[in-house]
């Protein structure tokens, strides 16, 4: 049988959470399985909202899956890895500035003080490198409480009113979101969002790359910030 030649010009970008895995879950074997044989055809990569030690979790073993991916992208691509090693990383406070991260923390505590949810945990903003995770619930919660939390989401609408009142208390502030699997949403910089991959694959020579998702619809009338063109 002839050896299978990888097809360096093709790239295959998967979403982490709700698309590889469920949300915050372990990958299953058989996926992880059927990635690294599509590795050996064209190159493979990821780009997910977390930072890179909750990818690490679902999809492999400490460093193990900077080593099973050709590029890894943590935090939306602001954490930004190609063939094992780190090449890039941004902060978010050197892009917004500490009193506009500032303003955003504290009316984002506010609001959250004022929610009455069936319950309430810890972890209420995760501050990452290229975002800021805002769980309503806190990102503390058991699987079985982000479930709920989900469920009453979907019908309420938790999340997208906080997103509209963040939009209109920071309206022309260059901030965008999107949402975060089941229990939160992200806020960063304007142009922060998955496609800031794009920066580093534009020069990689690429003649075709799919991106893999389960999430492309914006919150309320923003540009889609989910998604990849």
């Amino acid at each position: 049988m002839a050896e299978i030649v990888q097809d360096p010009s093709i790239l295959c970008l998967f979403d982490v959470d709700g698309t590889l895995t469920p949300p915050r879950q372990k990958i299953d074997p058989k996926t992880d399985r059927f990635l690294q044989s599509l590795r050996r055809k064209v190159k493979i990569g990821l780009v997910g909202g977390s930072d890179y030690s909750k990818i690490a979790e679902q999809l492999g073993d400490g460093d193990d899956v900077i080593h099973k991916y050709d590029y890894v992208f943590a935090e939306n691509g602001t954490v930004q890895y190609k063939d094992g090693k780190l090449i890039s990383k941004q902060a978010i406070q050197n892009q917004l500035g500490e009193d506009l991260l500032q303003d955003l923390i504290n009316f984002c505590l506010s609001y959250i003080a004022l929610l009455k949810l069936p319950k309430k945990r810890g972890t209420f903003i995760e501050f990452r490198n290229g975002t800021l995770n805002i769980s309503p619930i806190g990102r503390s919660c058991t699987q079985e409480e982000r479930v709920e939390f989900s469920e009453i989401d979907k019908k309420e609408k938790i999340r997208e009113k906080f997103v509209a009142a963040l939009q209109r208390e920071f309206e022309g502030k260059g901030i965008r979101f999107t949402k975060g699997g089941m229990i939160s949403f992200d806020v960063f910089p304007e142009g922060w969002d998955k496609r800031y991959s794009l920066d580093v694959l534009e020069g990689e020579g690429f003649k075709t790359i799919y991106f893999f998702g389960n999430e492309t619809a914006p919150m309320r009338d923003q540009p889609t910030a989910g998604s990849l063109p």
